[in-house]
């Protein structure tokens, strides 16, 4: 059995749902109340995603707020994917999901420098106040660079475990190009991580 360790990125503005949808995603429950993410939170998730292979995520649910931005670059380091959320009934946390996309593009790239693979999620799409139409959220995904992107809602459940399947299908199908044609030895990106299933890193 083949065991892969995946280091997936969460980030996104404060309250669009990322604690929410991490908490949806590992243990399939959902609390309308919430701690305020400070610095970063991370959740493991182990998937049997095949006969010979298992897949070992772990989640790094990144604080959305302003003055944690600066501390990005350390929490980073050595992801293969990225979830970069907003919430369709906030305007604003959508426009700056173009802010937080150039930030991760300049401080995680894989070991050719491509950017790593990067879904964008449309969460609470539950609420009936919604602000940002689909075709807006469609255009922006392909001119920025994502590999596509969803609807969700953490609340309901709607596409959390889709989501992630996509991500993690793009970041095998990545890491096996990126494997085979360069035999040359590189840094073990795996040893980055870190194992235990819920840790806080605090911000200093």
């Amino acid at each position: 059995m083949n065991e892969h360790l995946m280091k997936i990125l969460i980030v996104g503005d404060g309250d669009v749902g990322k604690t929410s949808f991490v908490q949806r995603y590992v243990s399939g429950q959902f609390n309308k109340t919430y701690k305020m993410t400070v610095g970063v939170d991370f959740s493991v998730k182990l998937l049997q995603w095949s006969d010979k292979d298992r897949v070992r995520l772990q989640l790094w649910d990144i604080a959305g707020q302003e003055r944690f931005i600066s501390m990005t670059r350390i929490y980073y380091k050595g992801a293969l994917g990225c979830v970069v959320m907003f919430d369709v009934t906030s305007s604003s946390s959508f426009l700056n999901c173009r802010h937080w996309k150039q930030d991760l593009d300049n401080k995680a790239m894989l070991p050719n420098g491509h950017s790593i693979p990067c879904i964008l999620l449309a969460n609470k799409c539950d609420l009936s106040q919604r602000v940002v139409s689909a075709e807006s959220i469609d255009s922006f995904s392909k001119s920025n660079g994502f590999l596509t992107w969803m609807e969700t809602s953490a609340k309901e459940g709607k596409n959390i475990g889709e989501a992630m399947r996509r991500l993690v299908q793009e970041i095998m199908t990545v890491q096996s190009s990126l494997d085979v044609p360069h035999p040359e030895p590189q840094q073990d990106i795996q040893q980055l991580g870190c194992e235990n299933n819920s840790r806080r890193l605090g911000c200093c």
